[in-house]
């Protein structure tokens, strides 16, 4: 019984920034990969940045430089810092976690509701 909790979406202007978080909660035992994907209407869903356990991290080409990801394994949160935002960035953003559940020991994907992010003037 995990929930991840999105927030941090809206719209903003080209140029500006955001930051998104999402948070596990339930019964967890530990948390390896999690990941951000995005997805625009009519569109793949495509992974645009991923964070190990340890912190290693790696981005979709179009967004590197711009986006940061990074994580606090002590809130099992998530965070997708995004500056210098474009209007190519609007799309559904979800966060991904691959959870090891407490007790049972069960490693599961949870996604995340959502959250709209909307660049445009």
């Amino acid at each position: 019984q995990v929930q991840l909790v999105e927030s941090g979406g809206g719209l903003v202007q080209p140029g500006g920034s955001l930051r998104l978080s999402c948070a596990a909660s339930g019964s967890i035992f530990s948390i390896n990969a999690m990941d951000w994907y995005r997805q625009a209407p009519g569109k793949q869903r495509e992974l645009v940045a991923s964070i190990t356990r340890g912190g290693v991290t790696n981005y979709v080409a179009s967004v590197k430089g711009r986006f940061t990801i990074s994580r606090d394994n002590a809130k099992n949160t998530v965070y997708l810092q995004m500056n210098s935002l474009k209007p190519e960035d609007t799309a559904v953003y979800y966060c991904k976690a691959e959870v090891v559940q407490a007790r049972v020991l069960l490693t599961t994907t949870y996604w995340g509701q959502g959250t709209q992010v909307t660049v445009s003037s």
